[in-house]
């Protein structure tokens, strides 16, 4: 087990739930063995506490990562900027820069404000959208983070978000006075969009959309959506904070021909340095004004920096490409490996951000002993993965084969009628769960 998990279980002491982000808990990969600290990543590899170094070819910093761990260009620009002091008195001359280049990528928009995290980011946006709008209800559709507003959704029901973010997040401290300002509505699901607006459309202050998570939008779902919002004076915000930049370089609804009235971008922007970037029309961003929306390390000069040099980098390597590539590798030879063994699979999701799931009454079981196989091979998988610039021909081949060998062990495991016998420690969870 290791320096890393005698770590966690001090972490599980000193921390609620052992870490800052649920989605890097060692108990949602591989309980007890997870290597849950890392010593230095490059690339796509990355080295434990105990000097074992593993391949990434899960969640790459949860999608942050686009480039790669420790890009030299990403590196040097922030060390730049770290150098000439990160932040002071003055605004840092790179936010301006930033703002203008996000603006000649999005014809549609005039005006940003920065953050430095998603789930903030959005909260902004939503205020912002509020202000213009001076109505109160959301209407929301995916996964958009852990501010009130949004977990507010299930204030009405607990279950309510459960088919748009992990199931059993519960909405304690959420004020019970929210309940009924957010109502999620379903991707795709035109109708259900429209009898939400017939209910509630004189209190709809934003509606918010992931332009794309799993499937594509159809366009009658985002014509119906962009009209509807014009129709009754609520502003339309995307958000892009996981598609973004992964099918193109500026966000997916300008593949789907869909103007917003603000989109939200982090993660990826900056490949792994902490930026968040909200977007949007003069006419509503103007609304920032009249309200108050203001933080110090907003103004850190380490996060555009970081983006500025991303940005560039994705536009000049045609990033989007890679990632469609490699992206598309992976997901044939899931299906090729599950196929020869006769382990049940269903593949889904964009091509740079796959995943599978096992059709079989004990899928849980399947994925801890994947990942289990898999970490033996000297890779960090899941059932999912973010394709990276960093992950090469070599590595895809090398994962493929390695996952080759893991559904042979599978289809064994699920001859015996007890895979769970395989494992070497508990069942990796599914959602969010208490850690006593």
């Amino acid at each position: 087990m290791g320096r890393s998990q005698d770590l966690y279980r001090t972490a599980r002491r000193l921390i609620p739930g052992g870490t800052q982000l649920l989605s890097k808990r060692p108990e949602m990969f591989l309980p007890e063995w997870w290597p849950a600290y890392y010593d230095r990543a490059s690339g796509c590899r990355i080295r434990d506490l105990d000097g074992r170094e593993y391949r990434d070819m899960s969640f790459m910093g949860i999608g942050s990562a686009i480039l790669g761990y420790a890009d030299p260009d990403v590196n040097r620009a922030v060390a730049d900027a770290l150098s000439r002091g990160a932040t002071t008195t003055l605004n840092a001359p790179e936010e301006v820069a930033l703002a203008e280049l996000m603006v000649a990528l999005h014809p549609w928009a005039h005006m940003v404000r920065y953050a430095r995290t998603g789930g903030e980011a959005m909260a902004i946006a939503v205020r912002i959208a509020r202000a213009a709008s001076g109505k109160d209800t959301v209407l929301c559709c995916g996964y958009h983070g852990w501010h009130d507003w949004y977990l507010a959704a299930n204030l009405a029901e607990d279950s309510a978000l459960d088919g748009h973010l992990l199931p059993g997040l519960e909405p304690r401290g959420v004020p019970r006075a929210l309940r009924g300002t957010s109502l999620p509505f379903t991707h795709n699901d035109t109708q259900g969009f429209l009898d939400l607006v017939a209910q509630h459309g004189t209190s709809i202050g934003a509606v918010v959309v992931e332009p794309v998570r799993n499937t594509p939008p159809t366009a009658e779902f985002l014509k119906a959506i962009r009209e509807t919002c014009t129709r009754i004076g609520a502003p339309l915000i995307v958000d892009e904070i996981t598609a973004g930049w992964r099918l193109n370089i500026g966000g997916a609804h300008l593949l789907y021909g869909l103007e917003p009235d603000i989109a939200v971008f982090a993660k990826a922007v900056s490949n792994g340095i902490p930026m968040a970037v909200v977007l949007g029309r003069r006419e509503v961003m103007e609304a920032a004004q009249s309200t108050f929306i203001s933080s110090t390390y907003w103004t850190d000069r380490l996060g555009p920096a970081a983006a500025l040099a991303t940005i560039r980098k994705l536009k000049k390597e045609n990033v989007p490409r890679h990632l469609d590539t490699i992206g598309g590798m992976v997901q044939e030879g899931w299906r090729a490996a599950a196929a020869k063994h006769g382990v049940p699979i269903a593949v889904s999701g964009i091509k740079p951000l796959g995943h599978f799931t096992f059709d079989h009454p004990e899928p849980l079981v399947l994925k801890t002993l994947f990942t289990q196989v898999m970490l033996e091979e000297g890779f960090l998988a899941t059932t999912s993965l973010y394709a990276s610039l960093a992950h090469t021909a070599r590595d895809i081949e090398a994962y493929l084969a390695a996952t080759d060998r893991a559904m042979a062990i599978l289809a064994e495991a699920m001859r015996t009628g007890r895979p769970v016998d395989s494992l070497k420690g508990p069942v990796c969870h599914a959602g969010f769960r208490r850690l006593t």
